[in-house]
């Protein structure tokens, strides 16, 4: 088993921090913590399995609900690459500051689904939230579905794809990020692709 460089536990923790603590108590400041220049620098996601796991969300596609989009889990294999398939399908995080997406702002466009294609999120959603995954504050109208996660001690709501159920991420709300809806919807960069059209409405 290889164990994670300190480097990387301490961002580990630090975008955990972020995500957690910010949404528990909205006048929390983590930056007051430390100061920590960012680098444009790729990691593996998870080094560590368990550690994914910390980050992740129970219930790993355990219910019967129907979508439009019904694949087995070994269709589902077929199609996704193995990180996509461990967070679209297992419900896994993929580590802070990894995605591509992270740091992605084009003017125009749209973020669907990895898994089916679908229409979730307008370039213009998106926004800088620090956190080490993609934020975006809005989403296409039904596109996004949420539910409650009670996981490892935790208080959170799981967003998920309307279309296939594939696991996107986390919704913070009460940030005061000063965005309209006050909302972040904490997406991993491997459940979601990008296409520079713009969807009509």
């Amino acid at each position: 088993m290889r164990f994670p460089s300190i480097p990387t536990f301490i961002r580990t923790v630090h975008a955990f921090a972020n995500s957690t603590l910010r949404a528990t108590n909205p006048a929390f400041n983590v930056s007051r913590l430390h100061h920590i220049p960012q680098r444009a620098t790729a990691y593996q996601s998870m080094p560590i399995p368990f550690i994914g796991a910390l980050f992740g969300t129970s219930n790993k596609m355990a219910d019967n609900t129907n979508f439009p989009v019904q694949k087995t889990q070994g269709e589902w294999q077929a199609q996704l690459s193995p990180e996509q398939f461990r967070v679209l399908r297992n419900k896994g995080t993929e580590m802070a500051g990894s995605g591509p997406y992270d740091k992605h702002y084009p003017d125009a466009g749209v973020y669907k689904c990895i898994g089916c294609d679908a229409p979730l999120y307008k370039a213009s959603h998106k926004f800088d939230s620090g956190c080490g995954w993609p934020a975006f504050w809005d989403a296409f109208p039904d596109a996004v579905g949420q539910r409650d996660d009670s996981s490892f001690g935790m208080t959170r709501t799981e967003i998920i794809c309307n279309n296939c159920g594939g696991h996107l991420g986390h919704i913070f709300k009460g940030e005061r990020f000063g965005n309209p809806k006050d909302e972040r919807h904490c997406v991993n960069s491997v459940s979601i692709n990008f296409s520079p059209e713009e969807k009509k409405e």
